[in-house]
């Protein structure tokens, strides 16, 4: 029996990678598995693998707000997720769109590097997400890496780059992925002054699409309803348990499965 949608719409602002393990792909699966229904608008194109990533091209800034006034005009959006945008000119354009969705969360998940380390936009694009759009973002994602590039800080701590950026956003999670320690520390830093602290296991390896993951289950969260602290919360366990059970299905890195196998049986 067919029946009206109820599951939140959540549109997705990111690149396309053609290996599958980040970008729109892992929005689109992540989003499924959080009860949501993703409406991936395509902002650029890459050419990468699992190992890293050769080449970009960011689309033409009309085609991409058609794409979101499209999906806008039809359907409630309940959410917005941004994954690689590329270029200063992308920017503008999410603004732009973000004018026809007021008070709908935004979750920003600033991609300025793939996980092998190659670039994915110059380094004014990282200056015009901190200016621009951090500011209007509900919450910003950046890994520690991410973070220290927005606040100009080579060598900063997680606490040292939270203080730099939250002048321009209103909540911050830095992952914190990329250390050494047994444990991971996920630092959620709100700008009236809350902090919270999320500690998981660290696990073996390296993963492709973890901080796309992330972002978009923590969109889908918030396009439930769930309450800020408790969405990350939520978000990262998932997160968690898709690493877990990665595989390698390249010579690179690992891919969160992020939907069960026996999803379609």
């Amino acid at each position: 029996m067919k029946t009206t949608n109820s599951r939140p719409v959540v549109l997705c602002l990111s690149g396309h990678d053609p290996s599958g393990g980040a970008g729109l792909q892992a929005d689109i699966e992540a989003l499924i598995a959080q009860g949501c229904h993703a409406a991936p608008t395509v902002t650029a194109l890459t050419v990468q693998d699992t190992v890293n990533v050769s080449d970009f091209r960011v689309l033409d800034r009309e085609w991409v707000l058609a794409q979101a006034r499209a999906v806008i005009a039809d359907l409630p959006v309940a959410a917005v997720k941004l994954g690689m945008l590329g270029s200063v000119e992308m920017v503008e354009t999410v603004l732009e769109i973000m004018q026809s969705l007021p008070g709908v969360p935004l979750v920003c998940d600033p991609v300025l590097r793939a996980g092998g380390g190659g670039a994915l936009g110059k380094d004014e694009v990282g200056y015009a997400i901190r200016e621009r759009l951090l500011p209007v973002a509900t919450i910003v994602t950046p890994n520690l890496p991410e973070a220290r590039i927005l606040a100009e800080l080579p060598d900063g701590t997680p606490d040292q780059c939270a203080e730099k950026l939250l002048p321009f956003c209103r909540n911050l999670l830095i992952t914190g992925g990329h250390g050494d320690e047994t444990e991971v520390h996920n630092r959620l830093y709100t700008r009236d002054g809350e902090r919270h602290t999320f500690t998981c296991q660290r696990l073996p390896g390296s993963y492709h699409g973890s901080g796309c993951t992330l972002a978009s289950a923590l969109s889908g969260r918030l396009a439930l309803g769930e309450e800020l602290s408790s969405a990350v919360r939520t978000a990262l366990d998932y997160t968690w348990r898709t690493l877990r059970d990665a595989e390698q299905p390249g010579h690179g890195q690992y891919v969160p499965r992020r939907l069960p196998l026996d999803f379609c049986q």
